[in-house]
């Protein structure tokens, strides 16, 4: 019998000024059993991985329900190649579609297709299809279904997907889709500046089958996190890309304190803020980068590094990311980021190096940033940002030592293209 799985997820921002929303705590679960149980990264088949780089490839506990263990375990939708994503506006008897469904999907798009095609160097070719362009009315009142901040997926939202799938049926061939977008009414439910809903249910092998398929992997996004600056129009979308990026295996990255663990390094940790992408780790696991892009620091000794910049599409073959396992489930990343891509909100470049831990789970703290100026206060002024880690980076002559590990992590310099030298020694 496949093992049962429930993630969870809570998100939370705190309030830095007029421009800044409140409080918000985010529940993204994902309820279900496994669609099949053979491994998979950057698609149904895990790429082939080099020889050199298993050392590296640090995987979680069978308890981990939503790891950052590479391969990613089965289930996900595919992240790489050409994704369909069916996109579904839905409305209620109690909560009528402000405006038209078709502005609603503009919010998103084409913004979330350029995010992805970006983070992924292009091997991401995400295709929003929306073969209903008017609201789907529910044939009941959103309050009749019973969803809030952590719902799980019984019964509510089996109730709830029973009705999409029974109000879409007509005009959807849902074998066509790889994953599922429902863009709800922002009008149901509560203000995302009160409580946030939006919600991923990933691998989900007990969702309601349509057209001999289970919706397995569906985001469902509430409300806008618009703070009456305007800042929503800018940044309100990437509620999307991070809710995917569960979809395609990704944990969520905040813990129930908040962001304080990763910041804006990475959409897994603040979506609600100025643009940031992914981590190199995730990009790895999700099939972005390639194996030549990812040195492996296993063994005794020192060992020097150039880092391209993560967020530079350059097709060069060259490091973007040196990883120092520590254990079977644990180890040291390194990249370069800057202020280029998706990493628009990048106020000090250098080295951002962090620790990984495939053993914990999802909203529990899998990733932790390590910080190069602590207690500094950051050096951003962009509203909705974790400020403190947003300079975390090191720079030349810097170093990052874990004594106890034996690791340590050495920023000798940066030549004219931006490349950074690092030194990794370990016992």
């Amino acid at each position: 019998m496949r093992e049962r799985r429930i993630r969870g997820r809570r998100r939370g921002a705190t309030l830095a000024g007029a421009t800044a929303v409140a409080l918000a705590l985010t529940m993204s679960a994902s309820t279900g059993r496994l669609l099949d149980d053979s491994p998979t990264a950057a698609g149904p088949v895990a790429p082939a991985r080099a020889a050199s780089l298993a050392p590296c490839m640090i995987s979680g506990a069978m308890g981990v329900q939503m790891s950052e263990g590479v391969p990613t375990g089965a289930g996900y939708a595919h992240s790489t190649g050409t994704v369909h994503a069916l996109t579904l506006m839905i409305d209620f008897p109690d909560a009528h579609g402000e405006g038209r469904a078709s502005d609603r999907f503009k919010e998103f798009f084409p913004k979330t297709q350029s995010w992805f095609r970006t983070g992924s160097y292009g091997r991401l070719t995400y295709l929003p299809e929306a073969p209903v362009t008017h609201w789907l009315r529910m044939p009941k009142a959103f309050s009749d279904y019973g969803i809030d901040r952590g719902a799980p997926f019984e019964p509510g939202y089996r109730e709830l997907v029973d009705d999409i799938v029974a109000a879409a049926d007509p005009d959807v061939d849902f074998r066509r889709y790889d994953l599922a977008n429902i863009l709800v009414t922002p009008n149901a439910g509560p203000s995302a500046l009160d409580t946030v809903l939006s919600v991923t249910f990933a691998g989900n092998r007990e969702a309601p089958v349509a057209d001999g398929v289970p919706l397995a992997n569906a985001s469902f996004v509430y409300s806008r996190q618009d703070d009456g600056s305007g800042s929503y129009a800018e940044t309100g979308y990437r509620v999307l890309p991070h809710e995917n990026g569960h979809v395609f295996g990704l944990p969520d990255l905040y813990t129930p304190d908040g962001g304080g663990a990763v910041g804006h390094w990475d959409i897994m940790s603040e979506d609600w803020g100025a643009g940031n992408d992914l981590l190199g780790w995730h990009k790895w696991k999700l099939g972005w980068l390639d194996d030549s892009r990812i040195a492996c620091a296993a063994r005794s000794g020192t060992t020097e590094q150039l880092l391209a910049p993560l967020s530079r599409d350059d097709g060069g073959s060259g490091p973007k990311m040196v990883f120092v396992p520590l254990t079977a489930t644990t180890g040291y990343a390194a990249e370069v980021r800057t202020q280029e891509g998706n990493d628009e909100a990048v106020c000090r470049p250098g080295v951002l190096i962090y620790k990984v831990d495939a053993d914990v789970d999802t909203g529990r703290g899998p990733v932790t940033v390590k910080d190069a100026t602590p207690d500094s206060g950051g050096c951003t002024r962009r509203p909705n940002v974790h400020a403190e880690l947003s300079d975390a980076t090191y720079r030349a002559g810097q170093v990052f030592r874990d004594r106890k590990a034996g690791v340590r992590i050495s920023v000798a310099g940066v030549d004219a293209d931006g490349n950074y030298r690092v030194y990794v020694t370990r016992r």
